[in-house]
């Protein structure tokens, strides 16, 4: 949402400062299952300091989406906008420190910002953004390679090869731990 585009938009800076009192800040381990699958999403999470995966259960196969690092913000949106049963778990893949904001303090954020000049364009702006990401991912994943995917995973976003266990890129790339591993091996003879 916009609480990790403060520097970028720094007219939201007021409305951001009102509502950091309703912010719960939480220091949570690794392995936090902050949403469960299933369960109905009550808050945006705001993450200060850690990592967090979005993910699924696919017949008994983990299957992680996407990864969040500091300064970013997410939630189960359908589940968040429509209070219905999350698609996803939403889980800490490193200790992190998180701010969780309600979502009735969300919706009057929200009803606020709505009358700020501009702001539509703003909400239009960062759903592009967001919408953009997930068809390149998409389109890469019907395109590419597992071997292309973490080349661009590689070139792209090096911090998540850095930061993030082997399995869950794997999940992510929609291989085996095996498969990755092979990638890898193959890509180090190459250099």
């Amino acid at each position: 949402m916009l609480f990790h585009f403060k520097d970028k938009f720094p007219q939201l800076t007021p409305y951001l400062d009102k509502y950091k009192e309703f912010q719960q800040r939480r220091e949570v381990p690794a392995k936090t299952v902050l949403l469960e699958e299933g369960k109905v999403s009550g808050n945006f999470i705001f993450i200060e300091k850690g990592c967090i995966r979005l993910c699924f259960n696919n017949k008994g196969t983990d299957k992680t989406v996407q990864f969040f690092f500091e300064q970013e913000g997410l939630t189960s949106f359908e589940s968040f906008l429509k209070n219905t049963p999350s698609l996803f778990t939403i889980e800490t893949i490193e200790p992190s420190i998180i701010y969780l904001l309600p979502k009735i303090h969300v919706h009057r954020f929200m009803t606020e910002l709505g009358e700020e000049p501009g702001f539509l364009n703003l909400i239009f702006e960062l759903s592009a953004e967001r919408q953009l990401h997930y068809m390149h991912e998409f389109v890469s994943f019907l395109r590419d390679t597992p071997e292309e995917r973490y080349l661009n995973l590689l070139n792209e976003r090096p911090h998540i090869i850095q930061r993030v266990p082997q399995h869950y890129i794997a999940s992510y790339l929609g291989i085996s731990k095996v498969h990755l591993s092979r990638i890898k091996s193959a890509l180090a003879r190459k250099k």
